[in-house]
């Protein structure tokens, strides 16, 4: 790699605001220091690395300051003084709920087991036992109890800020003889505890070569250990990345700027600008649409406030019949944003996509089905409840006067009524409603853990799926509700049929041309099977070059499927799946991570629900059963989604969650492939730039070491094409990793840091992308990248939970306000 090693320092001053979010527990840069505590943006993680002999490498010296920095070393849990940890107080509170009486002890004492719980780290019991090891020393009257006072010497021993007592705690726990000298034994039993204590998978022969890698560093005499002086010389590298560095220049990235927070420029806009111009389109929309349904439903209220059957029923007949008109519409017009062909040829016109919100269809869908629920409750509850009693019950002479030749000159009981076709058509109606929109609410969809478990069997994706196409009985329901009217005798009149005719016609043509669509972009597979098994076990099937079948970690099956001929699509589409082996009916969208260049396509899938499991299964007994038959695979699309606006921005954000980052890895490619044919046309003398990102930052959170599998081929790929063109940085956040400056991964961090140096390869992601540690300081990364890009309009991308989307937007808001750079935030919906 022709590049150059980058450590950015951690330890830049950054603000103390934070925001918290379900996924992100706190944002500020003094965050708590389990595993679910932020961290900042310390390191680059753009693809720049380099391969350099260790004799290269250098620390710049260090400042005064951080040799007692409560920040850097902490044994996280019992770190009081503000950063969220345990006070002794607490730990008083904990021993004494622990405590007993033992023999030859003349006070309370818990048991040596029960340290990790005393000083907060229960979670991580094995490192807290060596960690008491390390803290008793060599005393060979050891027994199996602590007292209070000897806890109590040991909180004051690992609260010490300064670096030479904490250099000292961290020496020990390394020195299994406790003679003052460290081997590579020692070096190799730490890696492997502070990989299990950060949940990471490594083996003993990885272990061993770090083990040498540290030695290779340190032990420059070749005594075959170390020494506490050597010993320290490893740890300012965690102490200060940003310090360490090779006689090259560094290049300028993400966190290399000054870390401060924003600055409010006299340009800055205010907030109700901001909020307008990233909300003008969807609030006219909601506007025009909540100005239609009260136009209807005021004229019909008007006009039946006129008519006979007013004397009746009264006010309760003209609500009813607004009710109606808007229900009419509505039904209507919530089939349109499921139109997703139509929307997909629409959005494709700049002037139509820059008015209507595209992206917000489902939403859209959704807030249509709401008003639906709101007109069947006033139409269907005031006929119910107070038309159809007064119409039983009326005087006979006001009855025989005004509504009986509606019923035949006969006045109904109400049970008669309740068994007419109109109402008895309307009733069903409700029931299927009420099932499809139950069953497509967040719970039964997702088949929430808060649910019975009773309730959990019947729901899910599939049934939601199965649900929703009650509309077709609902709408022939519908058409036969209209045409049995009490008191409309008026062919005219019967409106129904004109509202829903031309939404109903687009619908079904789109189902006709999907459905023909699909038919020919069937993938074949034929008989010849090539099965491979790759280094990190993870299953190959080739199938003449028509599919390949990857099987990685964590249930996440990668199809790389043949493209049909003039098949064309943009980067951050979606296509359609069906496999007519699980079931002819079902479709489920899925996004491409294969480039618009590339000759395949490809989709990742992860197993979520019942649907993902079967395909997983099915492609997976195929590749270890080698059978000659396997599943076939029909495709339908492309279709269009938020990340497609990304050719609208300079300069992008992705923000992807686990297997969120799927919509974005297309993006990385078009960016990077869109950048090497600038050049080529530059070369060439042609100044034609195509439109699109110039610059791209992808942000992938994961909980899972083995998640970095996913992508890595692809990662590979784009960083190799990027390294003379440094458009694209990439930061991996794993989550399951305690947060950098945390004593249960300093280990780690300095293994990471000299491996990376010397291999230009991440130990955690395999990658040349260096992954950071617990979840992302978000304040922190926007700070970087208002100041870094002033006066610039980004966008940023997010897929995943709308837990932190709410926070993102709130954060993107916030920093276009107080900064002259702009963010425009964007949210997958599928």
């Amino acid at each position: 790699m022709d590049a150059h090693v980058e450590f950015q320092n951690i330890h830049e001053p950054t603000s103390s605001s934070s925001s918290s979010s379900s996924l992100s527990c706190n944002s500020s840069s003094t965050s708590s220091s389990s595993s679910s505590s932020s961290s900042s943006s310390s390191s680059s993680s753009s693809f720049n690395a380099s391969i350099v002999p260790l004799s290269d490498l250098r620390i710049k010296p260090l400042v005064p300051d951080q040799f007692c920095n409560d920040q850097w070393m902490r044994f996280s849990g019992i770190m009081g003084n503000g950063y969220n940890g345990i006070e002794w107080k607490e730990i008083e509170k904990r021993f004494d709920r622990l405590a007993i009486t033992a023999s030859g002890f003349d006070q309370h004492v818990v048991k040596w087991s029960d340290f990790a719980f005393c000083i907060g780290m229960q979670q991580s019991p094995e490192f807290a036992n060596e960690l008491l090891r390390a803290l008793r020393g060599i005393r060979k009257d050891l027994k199996n109890y602590i007292t209070k006072g000897e806890l109590y010497s040991y909180w004051l021993r690992l609260t010490d800020p300064c670096y030479d007592s904490r250099i000292r705690i961290f020496f020990d726990l390394c020195d299994r003889n406790m003679n003052g000298k460290i081997t590579d034994m020692d070096i190799k039993e730490s890696v492997l505890l502070s990989a299990s204590t950060n949940k990471l998978s490594l083996t003993h022969e990885e272990a061993e070569d770090y083990a040498s890698l540290v030695m290779e560093f340190l032990d420059t005499e070749k005594r075959g250990y170390i020494e506490i002086s050597e010993f320290e010389t490893l740890f300012r590298i965690s102490l200060a990345k940003g310090h360490l560095s090779t006689n090259r220049t560094p290049t300028m990235s993400h966190n290399s700027f000054p870390s401060k927070t924003y600055e409010t420029f006299e340009e800055a806009c205010s907030k109700a600008e901001i909020l307008f111009r990233s909300h003008w389109r969807r609030g006219w929309i909601i506007l025009v649409w909540l100005v239609i349904c009260v136009i209807l439903f005021t004229w019909k209220f008007i006009q039946y406030r006129h008519r006979t059957a007013f004397e009746v029923m009264g006010y309760c007949l003209s609500t009813a019949k607004g009710a109606a008109e808007t229900l009419k519409f509505n039904m209507a017009l919530v089939l349109l944003p499921v139109c997703r062909n139509t929307i997909t040829w629409l959005r494709s016109n700049p002037r139509v996509n820059s008015v209507i919100p595209f992206n917000d269809n489902i939403n859209f869908h959704k807030l249509i089905a709401g008003g639906i629920v709101v007109g069947v409750i006033l139409h269907g509850g005031t006929h119910l409840a107070c038309d159809f009693p007064r119409i039983s019950s009326s005087d006979t002479s006001i009855f025989q006067q005004t509504i009986a030749p509606g019923f035949g000159y006969h006045q109904p009981s109400y049970l008669e009524i309740l068994a007419t076709t109109e109402v008895a058509t309307g009733i069903v109606m409700v029931i299927l409603m009420a099932i499809a929109f139950s069953l497509a609410t967040k719970w039964p969809r997702r088949q929430s853990p808060s649910l019975p478990r009773s309730v959990r069997h019947i729901t899910g994706y599939n049934t939601f799926w199965y649900s929703h196409h009650l509309f077709i009985p609902v709408y022939a329901l519908l058409i036969i509700h209209s045409m049995f009217l009490f008191l409309t005798k008026n062919v005219a009149e019967k409106t129904t049929w004109m509202y829903i005719a031309i939404p109903v016609v687009i619908y079904a043509a789109e189902r006709i041309l999907r459905a023909i669509r699909s038919s020919r972009c069937e993938v074949q597979i034929l008989k010849s099977l090539d099965v491979a098994t790759d280094a990190n076990d993870s299953f190959v099937m080739s199938l003449a070059n028509k599919v390949q079948a990857s099987f990685y970690p964590g249930k996440v099956m990668s199809l790389k499927l043949h493209k049909p001929e003039g098949f064309k699509y943009q980067s951050g589409m979606y296509i359609f799946i069906q496999c007519p082996q699980i079931s002819p009916f079902e479709w489920h969208p899925f996004s491409l991570t294969s480039g618009p260049e590339d000759e395949y396509l490809s989709v990742h899938i992860r197993t979520l629900g019942d649907w993902s499991y079967q395909i997983y299964n099915l492609f997976q007994e195929a590749v270890l059963s080698g059978a000659k038959e396997y599943p076939k695979i029909y495709i339908d699309g492309p279709y269009g989604a938020a990340s497609q606006d990304h050719v609208k921005y300079d300069m992008v954000v992705l923000i992807g969650l686990g297997i969120g980052a799927t919509p974005f890895i297309s993006i990385l490619k078009d960016v990077v492939n869109g950048t090497k044919k600038e050049q080529s046309n530059n070369h060439n003398g042609c100044s034609l730039r195509k439109k699109g990102p110039i610059k791209a930052y992808l942000y992938w959170v994961t909980r899972e070491q083995n998640s970095f599998d996913w992508f890595r081929d692809i990662m590979k790929e784009v960083s190799k094409s990027n390294q003379k063109q440094s458009v694209v940085e990439v930061h991996n956040f794993l989550t399951s990793i305690y947060q950098e400056g945390d004593a249960r991964s300093t280990f780690i961090s300095a293994i990471q840091a000299l491996y990376h140096a010397k291999h230009g390869i991440d130990i955690i992601s395999r990658t040349p992308v260096r992954t950071h540690f617990a979840r992302p300081n978000w304040f922190s990364i926007f700070s970087k990248l208002a100041w870094r890009h002033r006066g610039a309009k980004i966008g940023v991308f997010y897929c995943g939970p709308s837990g932190l989307a709410k926070d993102l937007e709130t954060m993107c808001t916030k920093f276009s306000t107080k900064t002259t750079t702009r963010f425009v935030f964007h949210k997958e919906n599928y």
